[in-house]
């Protein structure tokens, strides 16, 4: 693969390149050639016809006559003009090479100055000169301008998996591809490490040729890209903006650079909405970038004024209605915000990658709250997928559980499924090396994701939780408990225990009753609660810490119809809350 693409025209980047920056003009180059040593060349020259036209003449008598030669000081000064035609004349030729090369090394410069190094695409400071050019010329034709921006979908994975020189060569391969479909004169630039845009100037009355040409984009990227050793295929995620709208130009656009950072936030919007797709932009999705910007930046100030806070959800033995353990839950106490749910700030978290910061801060005060409870009541607490990615997960949680001095056997670590499809062997380690130090590990949501019968016979879990999906079918009338018999039946099989979610009424709670020795958890019990209410409702019922041993423990029994309770808290539903750690 070479690093010169080209276009469907068959003109080359570097061709387009030198169009755009054309070497200096006639003017300059006369203007820095030697004129001094050109003069010293032409004064010679006439010297030697002056001087000439006296020796030869004479020169030539004496050789016919045999009369006196000519005068040797006229005869000494022709042969130095000949010395210096000969002399200024081939300094002349050597500063024109000079020059030449010169230039040519000046218009490598600049053209290297323009050009990404790997690609051969325009760089980012090459790409504003040209979009801005490019603008002025199609607004001056009546047309309009299409900013086009291509991101590689997680392209930071095959980096890490495969190594840089895979990530070099699929790069080179993703841009050759795009370069073959873009029209000519269209040129593609390399913005950032696998971001690339092109400027596509169309008629306002055919809009639909943008798209068309995106279509066409993704339709060359559907084949897997090969290199020496790995077969790839790439998702992409395309933002796109115009300066054209509602049959005018766009008073919004004032300059190339406008443009480009719509199209930046149509791309994140793509890649907000699931990636390997394309959006034009709007003007909403600023909102929402703005938006995001403000929660990212609210989240770093809470990490530091430590506004994240643990809230605790029961655990009730389903057949005698105690109380067995708490959920953590995370919860956001923002002065901005209010009290915000985990559905809205734990994808961001782990998207800017500070979710085990945040992780570790609720864990150390869950410990710190969970030490005041009965010794038989368990803690459960939500790993988030990007924590697992870590190798020294297991060995970072177990060192704060000596430091916080919480036994491990009272600690519930719950996974859920989609964890065990990203590294398979460095799950079964953690779970391996949790249980041995006696810290129990549990399946979340079970149902939900693509778990084998192999993988749950393997992997050594303690626990299976069955997603509330599943159990709020039981509250129907014709509610189907098939599928929660089924799940049932495989823990019985596999001797794991099962956890219920979602227990909302009365209804779900007898099928559940009926199905055996269950834990259950939900809103028929009480929504989840900040430390201090935990700590009031444990010592009414005379479970905290200083309960004596032998004391009759008291039970929970539910609560129906809680008045103004009906509706789920945001933030506790699905696989956000199983984040919500």
């Amino acid at each position: 693969m070479g690093t010169m693409g080209t276009n469907t025209e068959g003109t080359t980047t570097v061709e387009h390149q030198e169009r755009m920056f054309p070497p200096p003009h006639e003017s300059q180059i006369k203007a820095e050639r030697d004129l001094v040593a050109l003069g010293i060349a032409v004064c010679a020259i006439c010297l030697f016809v002056a001087t000439g036209g006296t020796v030869l003449p004479d020169v030539i008598r004496s050789f016919d006559t045999g009369t006196q030669a000519p005068s040797h000081l006229l005869a000494t000064a022709l042969f130095l003009n000949i010395a210096l035609i000969i002399f200024s004349w081939r300094r002349y030729r050597q500063l024109r090479e000079e020059i030449a090369i010169r230039m040519q090394a000046e218009r490598d410069a600049r053209r290297l100055s323009a050009t990404d190094p790997l690609t051969g695409c325009l760089n980012r400071r090459a790409m504003a000169e040209h979009s801005e050019r490019q603008r002025h010329e199609a607004n001056a034709n009546g047309e309009a301008l299409a900013y086009v921006l291509i991101d590689v979908d997680n392209f930071k994975q095959i980096n890490d998996m495969h190594g840089h020189t895979v990530g070099d060569a699929v790069l080179l391969e993703f841009a050759r591809r795009v370069q073959e479909v873009l029209p000519g004169g269209v040129n593609l630039a390399r913005i950032g490490g696998d971001e690339f845009g092109f400027t596509y100037p169309y008629d306002p009355a055919t809009p639909e040729r943008v798209e068309d040409l995106v279509l066409r984009i993704y339709e060359k990227l559907s084949r897997p890209i090969e290199t020496e050793t790995n077969s790839m295929e790439l998702a992409i995620s395309i933002g796109m903006a115009t300066d054209y709208e509602k049959d005018r130009f766009n008073p919004l656009v004032n300059s190339a650079a406008d443009l480009m950072q719509f199209a930046d936030i149509a791309m994140y919007h793509a890649k907000k909405q699931g990636k390997n797709r394309f959006f034009w932009f709007e003007p909403s999705m600023e909102s929402e970038l703005r938006f995001r910007n403000e929660l990212e930046t609210g989240i770093r100030r809470g990490l530091t004024e430590g506004e994240f806070v643990p809230y605790y959800e029961q655990q009730i033995d389903i057949e005698t209605g105690e109380i067995v353990g708490f959920e953590m839950l995370a919860r956001w106490r923002s002065p901005q915000f209010g009290l915000v749910s985990p559905e809205i700030f734990i994808p961001i978290a782990e998207e800017m990658g500070v979710i085990s910061d945040l992780s570790d801060q609720l864990m150390d005060r869950a410990f710190i709250d969970a030490n005041e409870w009965s010794d038989d009541i368990t803690l459960s607490i939500n790993i988030s997928p990007v924590q697992l990615r870590d190798p020294w997960f297991a060995q970072k949680l177990l060192k704060r559980l000596v430091q916080a001095q919480f036994p491990p056997h009272r600690l519930d670590i719950e996974i859920t499924e989609s964890c065990l499809h990203e590294n398979i062997g460095l799950v079964r380690s953690m779970i391996t090396s949790l249980r041995n130090q006696g810290v129990r590990v549990s399946l979340d949501d079970f149902g939900t994701g693509y778990s084998s019968l192999e993988q749950l016979r393997t992997l050594p879990f303690d626990r299976l939780k069955i997603d509330r999906s599943f159990i709020s079918e039981l509250a129907s009338p014709m509610g189907n408990s098939r599928i929660v018999d089924a799940i049932v039946s495989i823990g019985r099989g596999l001797d794991m225990p099962i956890t219920a979610e979602g227990i909302e009424d009365e209804e779900i709670l007898a099928a559940l009753q009926r199905m055996g020795d269950l834990k259950g958890q939900g809103y028929l019990y009480g929504r989840p609660e900040p430390a201090d209410e935990v700590r009031e409702r444990l010592g009414e019922k005379g479970l905290l810490g200083e309960l004596s041993e032998g004391e009759p423990a008291l039970t929970q029994t539910p609560k129906a119809g809680i008045e103004g309770d009906a509706e789920p808290e945001p933030g506790d539903t699905g696989q956000v809350r199983s984040r919500a750690s």
